[in-house]
């Protein structure tokens, strides 16, 4: 490699895996208002399977190269950046490129790395902790002594909607799929832990009083379980679909207790909703964050060159929390 290109990993085709490739890219330029990360460590997470199986493309302008968060030292500012300097730990969120060893994202999607976390963990924090603050808490609205369901507990999403409800005062349930799983939630701060296999989370939220808010990234028939579970005035908030995005529900009784159904994806916001989400982490967050209260779950590192086994760690859920790509800078 010459001192103008880097190590990436792209898709060489849709597919499983085995379709992610090493390869050598030139080091991208930081435009108005970005920056450039030598990228220490990059998240990996379900969207970028969904790219690499062709169901997600990259919005327009962003790199074809999977990966949607990192975490590394700023290595150049491009025209209009205030606030962040070359030499700077950050962590930040990515509208894709993550999968090298250097990737560009705005400046305003950068975050400072948390007090006593290092660069490994730190690449865990962008894309859940973004969508969890921007689903629960902007969109969904949980207040203190709510009831609060996440489905997919011990996910990357899950365990961290349930560490920061849990620290907002809501009471978190959640869902799993193994014991082991369910006992890893309940140390994060969950009140009940539902072995999905064994036990029926309609009927656990219905001797509670129903869920307040619901978190799901299931969809399928979870969706008109999910409403039946909802108390009345009751929120499900949608983020994904893994077992499909479609249902047949009876809106009926949607209508008689006033339920709500929203939902959103993170990728195609604008950089400003971005910006805003990334604001109110700074201010509401990071403070938990750097007090300990709060941190990212680590499953398991890889190196750059083997992700393809890292996304087949990922798609087996054998996992309990984060999975990341060692880079040039980690």
């Amino acid at each position: 490699m010459s001192e103008s290109t880097m190590r990436a990993v792209e898709i060489s085709e849709p597919g499983g895996p085995e379709v992610l490739r090493a390869t050598e890219r030139a080091i991208p330029e930081p435009a108005h208002g970005q920056v450039l990360i030598r990228v220490a460590y990059a998240g990996v997470n379900r969207p970028d399977a969904l790219q690499r199986a062709g169901a997600y493309a990259p919005p327009p302008g962003a790199s074809d190269l999977p990966g949607l968060e990192a975490a590394g030292e700023i290595a150049a500012v491009g025209p209009g950046v205030d606030g962040w300097a070359v030499g700077d730990r950050v962590c930040a969120l990515l509208p894709g490129g993550g999968y090298a060893d250097y990737a560009v994202t705005p400046a305003a999607h950068c975050l400072p790395v948390p007090q006593g976390l290092g660069l490994k963990e730190a690449a865990c924090l962008p894309e859940t902790f973004f969508t969890v603050w921007s689903n629960v808490f902007m969109r969904g609205g949980l207040e203190a002594g709510e009831r609060f369901l996440v489905h997919g507990g011990s996910s990357g999403i899950g365990t961290t909607a349930i560490q920061l409800a849990h620290a907002f005062g809501a009471r978190v349930f959640t869902t799993a799929g193994s014991d082991e799983k369910c006992v890893a939630c309940l140390q994060l701060g969950a009140e009940r832990a539902i072995n999905y296999r064994a036990e029926d989370f309609v009927e656990v939220l219905k001797a509670e009083g129903g869920a307040n808010l619901i978190l799901d990234m299931v969809g399928g028939d979870y969706i008109a379980r999910n409403l039946k579970a909802l108390a009345e005035e009751g929120r499900l908030v949608q983020i994904a679909f893994l077992q499909g995005a479609k249902a047949e529900i009876n809106f009926a009784p949607l209508m008689l207790k006033r339920q709500t159904i929203t939902g959103s994806t993170l990728r195609p916001q604008s950089d400003l909703a971005k910006a805003r989400i990334a604001e109110g982490l700074r201010a509401q967050v990071w403070p938990l964050l750097d007090a300990g209260r709060v941190a990212p779950v680590m499953d398991s590192e890889f190196a750059l060159e083997d992700a393809a086994e890292a996304h087949a760690r990922m798609e087996s859920s054998a996992h309990i929390g984060k999975i990341v790509l060692r880079a040039a800078g980690g």
